[in-house]
C-alpha cells in the first residue's frame, strides 16, 4: 500500500479556514504567524474574516491555501507523520504544487508565501481585465476538446488549461476564441460548457508575462531536492531534482495540469490512497472519479486530523 499526498489548488478557499487549525495548534498558529511575517501583512485575518471577494484575489487565495496546507502538514508531524517515512509521493493542483513542494522540504514556508504572492500578481497583471475568459467542458473527452480548442484558435489563442479528469477539461486563452471554443463544444456533444467567473486566463499562453516573472523569482530562492518525488503537472510523472522542479514550475505557469493522468499514474505505480492536505475536497472527489481503486481522504480540520494521525501511525 503507497500513500500519497495531494495538496488543493485556487477555489478550494473559503473565509474561515484554518480557524479551528488555529485555534487548537500551536503548530498550525505559527504557520499563519509566519506567513503573515513573510507577506509583511494579516493575511490570517482576511483568511479568518474576509471579506470573500479580498480572499479570492488571486495575489490572496494563493499563499491562503498553501498557510491551511501546510498548517496541516505540521500539525501532523508534530504528531509522528513524517513525509519522508509515510508517503510515497506529492502532487498539487496548480498554486498546489508549490504547496506539495514546501511540504517535501523544496522551498521554506516564507519563501513557498513570498513565491505565491509574486506569482498571484504575476498571473493577474497578465493579461488586461476582461481580455482573457476559461470555460469547463463537460462531458468530452480530451483528444475531442484538443480539436474544438485548435478549430477556435483561428480567432486567437486558446488551449486546455486544466484537465480535472471524471469529464471535466478547462480551457483558457483570449475571450473570443474561448467562447468559440465552448459553443463548439456543445455542437459536438458536451454535456455542459460554462464560462468561469475568473479573473485571468490562467494556464495559457496568454500568462507568458508570469511565467518570466515567476522565472526570474525561482532563480533567485533556495530550494532544496523534496524529500519524496513530486508528480508534476505538466508532466504527469515523478521529478526529483530541485532545478529540474523549478523549471517545470515556469512551464506550468502557461502549461496544462495533468491532474487526470496524475491520479491515473497513482494508479499504475501502486497508490491506493491520496490525502488531500488543506482546504475543501474537490481533489477527493476527482479522485473517486478518475479511479474507483483509490481512494481520497481530505484533511483539513482538527478531526480529520485525529483521524489521519490514527490511520498513517499504524
Amino acid at each position: 500500500m503507497s500513500i500519497a499526498f495531494t495538496f488543493p489548488g485556487q477555489g478550494s478557499q473559503a473565509v474561515g479556514m484554518g480557524k479551528a487549525l488555529a485555534d487548537n495548534f500551536a503548530e498550525a498558529r505559527a504557520v499563519f504567524d509566519e506567513v503573515d511575517d513573510a507577506l509583511g501583512e494579516k493575511l490570517s485575518s482576511i483568511i479568518w474574516e474576509g471579506p470573500e471577494d479580498t480572499l479570492t484575489l488571486t495575489a490572496n487565495a494563493q499563499p491562503a491555501l498553501m498557510a491551511v496546507s501546510i498548517a496541516v502538514i505540521r500539525v501532523l508531524e508534530a504528531r509522528g507523520v513524517s513525509i519522508r517515512d509515510k508517503v510515497a509521493y506529492v502532487a498539487g493542483h496548480s498554486l498546489g504544487e508549490y504547496s506539495a513542494l514546501c511540504a517535501a522540504g523544496t522551498f521554506s514556508l516564507a519563501d513557498t508565501a513570498r513565491l505565491l504572492r509574486i506569482r498571484g500578481n504575476a498571473m493577474q497583471q497578465a493579461v488586461p481585465a476582461g481580455a482573457g475568459a476559461m470555460a469547463a467542458i463537460i462531458g468530452l473527452e480530451h483528444e475531442v476538446v484538443a480539436a474544438v480548442c485548435a478549430d477556435a484558435a483561428l480567432e486567437g489563442p486558446v488551449q486546455i488549461a486544466n484537465d480535472n479528469g471524471g469529464g471535466q477539461i478547462v480551457i483558457s486563452g483570449s475571450k473570443a476564441p474561448v467562447e468559440a471554443a465552448a459553443a463548439l463544444a456543445t455542437e459536438r456533444g458536451a454535456k455542459r460548457a460554462i464560462m468561469l467567473p475568473v479573473s485571468a486566463p490562467f494556464h495559457s499562453a496568454l500568462m507568458a508575462p508570469a511565467a518570466d516573472a515567476m522565472r526570474e523569482a525561482l532563480a533567485n530562492v533556495a530550494k532544496h531536492d523534496p524529500v519524496v518525488p513530486l508528480i508534476a503537472n505538466v508532466r504527469a510523472a515523478p521529478v526529483t531534482s530541485a532545478d529540474e522542479i523549478a523549471a517545470l514550475l515556469v512551464e506550468q505557469v502557461t502549461g496544462q495540469v495533468r491532474w487526470r493522468e496524475t491520479v491515473e499514474w497513482f494508479g499504475a505505480n501502486g497508490v491506493t490512497t491520496l490525502y488531500e492536505i488543506g482546504a475543501g475536497k474537490v481533489l477527493t472527489g476527482l479522485a473517486r472519479r478518475i479511479n474507483k481503486d483509490i481512494s481520497g481522504v481530505a484533511v483539513g480540520t482538527p478531526d480529520d486530523i485525529d483521524a489521519a494521525v490514527a490511520a498513517l501511525n499504524v
